[in-house]
């Protein structure tokens, strides 16, 4: 039998693809070995049943998108989930969680946390100029997780964010049957243990997601960003670009940039322009 699935996860060479209405265990193909290329969990597959337990998957369908880490593929949402402490935010990691989304064509949402320890207003300040999607969401009693689980429908979504800032418990809150393992802050470190090993989609509202495991850093050298296109992937900066006095701007206080007077004056965020300046720098060391 041949069947037409989305894989699930894959753990120690086998991969698990729903199909059918049921998950089946499959192997991959040497083939794809040879060619370079690993199956993804949100990869679109088919599965060439055997008969005999033996099932391969003898193809893996052209991919909108993918990420090196977390290894995920075909996404259509970053729900970017970041607390108001217990950890603080970290607004340089968000925004290049948000460019990487943007050079990829994925659509990046801000999941605010822990809501019951601090108020969200300042992140979802920054976020909302910026033209993000926002959601505050008490974690304790599950205010908010209704309107983002409305998002989710008929979408392949990824939840990532630094360790501890409650996305299995947000996924939890959206969905209770998943049941996802949490952990709380280690008061001595000060940061969340790992809770999720490895990439694995549920089947959430009519959609797909993925809690992904933790992690403090991205680093933008596993994305197609440069120097050139990174001022395209932070949407606020549009209405400005082409502006400035010199042909080749890159935005770094440069005289006659655009882009600085509108930091000034408060209609880009400073927290957005300082992390626009940081990943640039970053680029540019990686040039030489």
């Amino acid at each position: 039998m041949v069947y037409q699935g989305v894989i699930l996860k894959g753990i120690g060479g086998f991969y698990y693809v729903e199909a059918a209405d049921k998950v089946i265990e499959c192997r991959a193909r040497g083939l794809f070995r040879k060619q370079g290329l690993t199956p993804l969990p949100g990869d679109k597959v088919t599965v060439r049943a055997q008969g005999d337990d033996t099932n391969v998957i003898e193809e893996i369908h052209e991919r909108k998108n993918s990420f090196l880490r977390p290894p995920v593929a075909n996404i259509d949402l970053l729900i970017i989930v970041v607390s108001t402490d217990e950890p603080k935010p970290n607004y340089y990691v968000i925004d290049k969680m948000t460019a990487l989304a943007s050079s990829k064509g994925i659509e990046a949402v801000i999941a605010i946390t822990k809501t019951d320890l601090s108020s969200p207003q300042e992140i979802k300040s920054v976020y909302s100029k910026a033209g993000y999607k926002t959601f505050s969401i008490n974690n304790v009693d599950g205010g908010g997780a209704c309107e983002l689980r409305k998002l989710l429908s008929n979408k392949v979504s990824v939840f990532t964010g630094n360790t501890g800032v409650g996305k299995s418990s947000l996924l939890n809150n959206i969905s209770p049957e998943l049941r996802l393992e949490t952990a709380q802050i280690s008061e001595k470190l000060g940061r969340g243990r790992h809770t999720t090993r490895q990439v694995e989609f549920f089947s959430v509202a009519g959609g797909y997601v993925a809690d992904t495991p933790g992690f403090a850093a991205i680093d933008i050298r596993d994305s197609d960003l440069d120097c050139s296109n990174l001022q395209f992937q932070f949407a606020e900066f549009e209405p400005y670009l082409g502006n400035c006095r010199f042909t080749g701007c890159a935005h770094l206080k440069d005289k006659g940039c655009a882009i600085t007077p509108a930091v000034e004056k408060g209609e880009i965020g400073r927290t957005r322009y300082e992390s626009y300046m940081l990943m640039y720098e970053e680029l540019q060391e990686e040039m030489w």
